[in-house]
């Protein structure tokens, strides 16, 4: 089982930003990738991919404050996050798999996504 770990999550004040990291084996690293959260009562939600063919992708709320990259060297996918609300306060996670399309037609689904991280918590206080 392949193993992925995110880190960089923490309690940050509105405005405030974040830089997550997702730790991913190199076996790994020529998929898609993807960034997901889920807030507290809510259904989990696509907030960025990437990948080899479309580049970045964003889902609405994430455009223009979140920026998703990919280190093939360190065998990491980060997500920097700026400009951060209270409603940006959720569990986040990183995926990924051989199935899994980053694509700019359709919001970001997590079907295809075989691996994922264990998560972690980002607060963001009024």
């Amino acid at each position: 089982q392949l193993e992925l770990v995110e880190s960089g999550g923490g309690l940050v004040q509105a405005g405030g930003s974040l830089r997550l990291s997702c730790a991913a084996p190199s076996a790994t690293m020529r998929y898609s990738f993807g960034w997901f959260r889920r807030a507290p009562g809510k259904e989990r939600e696509g907030v960025s991919c990437i990948s080899d063919h479309v580049g970045a992708y964003y889902s609405d709320f994430a455009k223009g404050r979140f920026t998703i990259s990919r280190d093939k060297a360190k065998n990491t996918v980060d997500l920097q996050m700026n400009n951060l609300m209270p409603d940006d306060t959720a569990v986040y996670y990183c995926a990924t798999g051989p199935r899994f399309t980053c694509s700019t037609a359709v919001p970001i689904s997590d079907f295809g996504t075989d691996y994922w991280g264990k998560g972690t918590q980002v607060t963001v206080s009024s």
